[in-house]
C-alpha cells in the first residue's frame, strides 16, 4: 500500500512540475493546397487544383516527453474542379480550418529536430457552395470534419516545415444522391514568436 501512495504522490509532483516546463508559442501558419474531390459514381470525375491558407496558430510542447499539440484557424481557399460528358466546372471553396493536432517532437533540442502529427481539422465554408447550373443537383454542406496526418522539420525553434495529408471523414456534399469526399496534401510553413 505504502508502494501505491508512494507512486502516486510522484506521478502528482511530475504533473505539477511539468506544466511548468511547457511552452507554449503563437505564430503564422501558411502554405498550398493540393485538392482533389472524390465522387463514389462515375457520373462525376474530380481533379486536382491548387489553393492556399493562412492564419495564427498555437504550439504547445512538453520539452520532456516530446509531446505537444498544435491548433490553427486558417483561412482556406481551394479550386474544386468536378467534370462531367458535358463540360467542366470550377468553384473556389472559401472555408475556416481548424486543425488540432497531436504532435511527437524529436531531434537534436532547439536547433534541429523533426515533429510527426495528426488530427482532426473542422472546417467552415464561408463561400459559394454550388457550382451554379452546370451541376445543379450538387451543392457543398456548411461544415465538414477531416482528419490531417503529417509530419516536418523544426529548425532553429522558431520556423516549421511540413508536408500532410488530410482526408475526409465526412461527406462535403449536402445531399444523399452522390456521396463525395475532399482530400488534400498540404505544404505548411510556419514562423512561431
Amino acid at each position: 500500500m505504502k508502494k501505491i501512495v508512494s507512486i502516486l504522490f510522484m506521478i502528482c509532483c511530475m504533473m505539477v512540475v511539468l506544466p511548468s516546463q511547457a511552452q507554449i508559442k503563437f505564430g503564422v501558419k501558411g502554405g498550398l493546397n493540393v485538392t482533389k474531390l472524390d465522387f463514389k459514381e462515375s457520373t462525376f470525375d474530380g481533379k486536382n487544383k491548387t489553393g492556399w491558407f493562412i492564419g495564427p496558430m498555437v504550439d504547445f510542447k512538453l520539452p520532456v516527453l516530446g509531446l505537444g499539440m498544435d491548433a490553427a484557424a486558417l483561412y482556406s481557399q481551394n479550386d474544386l474542379a468536378v467534370s462531367t460528358s458535358n463540360g467542366e466546372a470550377t468553384l473556389q471553396q472559401k472555408t475556416l480550418e481548424c486543425p488540432i493536432n497531436l504532435k511527437y517532437n524529436f531531434g537534436l533540442g532547439n536547433s534541429l529536430g523533426f515533429y510527426l502529427a495528426a488530427g482532426p481539422q473542422f472546417g467552415f465554408n464561408i463561400g459559394d457552395k454550388d457550382f451554379g447550373e452546370f451541376v445543379n443537383d450538387f451543392k457543398l454542406k456548411g461544415s465538414e470534419v477531416t482528419f490531417n496526418v503529417g509530419g516536418g522539420v523544426r529548425l532553429i525553434d522558431h520556423l516549421q516545415i511540413g508536408v500532410g495529408y488530410n482526408f475526409s471523414i465526412s461527406k462535403v456534399n449536402k445531399d444523399n444522391k452522390y456521396e463525395v469526399n475532399k482530400n488534400t496534401w498540404q505544404v505548411t510553413a510556419a514562423f512561431l514568436f
